[in-house]
């Protein structure tokens, strides 16, 4: 029997959705620090990037670059990390991680360098409603 898709236990529990586009789920890291999204290949299995089919892996590349420059515009980073680690969490799931030249981190990564700012409800409604336009962005790829 085939596999079906299921999001990892981890991006379950550190993420909240933001909506699905053609290939992706769409989440937002519970870090209120960063303006930080990821997208997670709705596929079944896949760790890596070369493990999708070819027209997943350019829909990823395009859903990506659609997420980053909508990040980009909306909250005037001075730089975009965009990642796919999975050292923590097998399923392939890609970071886009707008920074800033005065953030706690800069210019190291975001990783281990503070502990994790959840979300207040209030701050979590906010930051969903601006995001939007940022995963409608996406989804019209």
């Amino acid at each position: 029997m085939a596999q079906s898709y299921r999001l990892h236990d981890r991006l379950q529990a550190d993420t909240v959705g933001l909506g699905v586009s053609a290939l992706c789920d769409i989440r937002l890291m519970n870090d209120a620090t960063w303006p930080w999204v990821i997208l997670v290949p709705r596929r079944p299995a896949v760790r890596e990037s070369y493990e999708l089919a070819d027209a997943d892996q350019v829909q990823l590349m395009r859903e990506s670059a659609a997420l980053g420059r909508a990040l980009m515009a909306h909250f005037g980073g001075d730089k975009l990390n965009v990642a796919a680690l999975g050292n923590v969490v097998p399923q392939l799931h890609v970071h886009h991680i707008v920074r800033f030249n005065s953030d706690p981190a800069w210019p190291a990564p975001v990783w281990g360098k503070q502990p994790v700012v959840p979300y207040g409800r209030e701050a979590l409604t906010q930051r969903i409603a601006e995001l939007s336009t940022v995963v409608q962005a996406v989804q019209a790829v």
